[in-house]
C-alpha cells in the first residue's frame, strides 16, 4: 500500500515528485558543502545561489542516469518482501552513494566556473563530507517531504475518484 500511496504512479507524477526532491536537495545540499568548503559568508552564499540552476540542472540529469543501477543494486541487496522503509533506506543510500561520487567533482566545477583537477585530487577527502550531507537531506528531508506529498496528493485523487463513480 505504501508503494502505491507514496510513490509517484504515473510520469507527471513522476516529474513532481522529482523536481521536489531536487529542488529541496540542491537548495539544502549546495549551500552548506559551499559553506564548508569557502566559509560562511554571504557572498559564498549569493555566489551559491548564482550558480545553483546549472547544478540543479546537473542533479536531474543524474537523478535520471542513476535510477535504474539504484533500483538494481537496491534489488539485488533486499528480497522483494522486505518492507517499504527498507527498500527507500537502501535506494537512497545507493542513489545519494552514486550522485555523490559524481557530484564531488562536477559540481565543484560548476560552482567554481573552472575545469581543474582539484576536485580530483582533493576527492577523498571531500566526498565524505558531501555523501554525509547529502545522505541526512535526503533522508531525513527531500524524500520523506516528497513521499508526505504524493500520499496528500492520491489521497486527494482517490476521493475524488470514489465520488465521481
Amino acid at each position: 500500500m505504501d508503494y502505491y500511496m507514496k510513490l509517484p504512479r504515473s510520469p507527471k507524477e513522476f516529474a513532481l515528485f522529482i523536481a521536489i526532491i531536487s529542488i529541496i536537495s540542491v537548495n539544502i545540499i549546495a549551500p552548506l558543502i559551499s559553506f564548508f568548503e569557502a566559509g560562511f559568508t554571504t557572498a559564498v552564499w549569493r555566489h551559491t545561489y548564482q550558480v545553483m540552476p546549472f547544478i540543479w540542472l546537473t542533479v536531474v540529469a543524474l537523478v535520471l542516469l542513476t535510477l535504474q543501477p539504484a533500483q538494481i543494486v537496491t534489488g539485488i541487496i533486499l528480497q522483494k518482501e522486505d518492507s517499504f522503509r527498507a527498500h527507500m533506506i537502501v535506494n537512497a543510500l545507493v542513489n545519494v552513494l552514486m550522485m555523490s561520487i559524481v557530484l564531488s567533482v562536477v559540481a565543484t566545477w560548476i560552482g567554481t566556473q573552472s575545469f581543474t583537477f582539484e576536485p580530483i585530487t582533493h576527492f577523498f577527502y571531500r566526498w565524505p563530507r558531501n555523501f554525509a550531507i547529502a545522505l541526512g537531506i535526503e533522508m531525513l528531508v527531500a524524500q520523506p517531504f516528497a513521499r508526505y506529498v504524493m500520499y496528500k496528493m492520491h489521497v486527494h485523487l482517490d476521493a475524488n475518484k470514489i465520488v465521481q463513480h
